[in-house]
């Protein structure tokens, strides 16, 4: 790492944002911050391929770039850039006309059960893909909430930003959303038994 590179990974994201309306070429520090959280992200909520997904992230990042002198420093540039990507990733959506399907790897999977129940309403070794059935089954709304929440792990007020939601909104939608896992889990269950 460059003492240049080191000294721009020191910087906050306000900073940076600062810096590249100054220098266009500066932008490129925030792209690096948040390339695979986005990416990530992205493949989350709608299922795309991987290229694809490079294909939303890249027309996102052009999309922040040309709005960046309207960033309002007062929120979080990490909400402002989710709901960017959000939103990239619904046009993108539409355009394919495709339902979405999530894609998950195991550790998000158990991490998404461990988080949203603190007693023993799930058994902790669901497999993958009874949970990818059971988000599947889910409103885009709540599987939205969820992913934020329990997989990207954003607070309520990021939520709300994101989503552009109020937080109270924010709040019951993420509990109505793991009222309905569990009860979709629970027929399940009964289901298989």
């Amino acid at each position: 790492m460059t003492v240049l590179e080191e000294s721009m990974s020191e910087k906050t994201d306000n900073e940076l944002v600062l810096l590249s309306l100054e220098n266009q070429e500066n932008f490129l520090y925030l792209v690096q911050r948040y390339e695979k959280k986005l990416l990530s992200y992205i493949i989350r909520i709608s299922g795309v391929k991987y290229e694809d997904a490079q294909d939303v992230l890249q027309d996102a990042f052009v999309s922040m770039f040309l709005k960046l002198n309207s960033f309002d420093s007062r929120l979080k540039f990490s909400s402002w850039a989710y709901r960017i990507v959000h939103n990239q990733t619904i046009t993108d959506f539409r355009k394919r006309k495709v339902r979405p399907v999530q894609y998950f790897e195991e550790n998000d999977l158990v991490r998404l059960v461990d988080s949203m129940s603190s007693d023993d309403h799930f058994d902790k070794k669901l497999l993958q893909d009874e949970i990818k059935t059971i988000l599947d089954k889910m409103d885009k709304k709540y599987r939205e909430v969820l992913v934020l929440k329990f997989l990207e792990e954003k607070d309520y007020n990021e939520i709300s930003d994101i989503l552009k939601k109020p937080v109270g909104t924010v709040g019951t939608l993420v509990n109505r959303a793991k009222k309905k896992f569990l009860v979709i889990y629970e027929k399940q269950t009964q289901h298989s038994n």
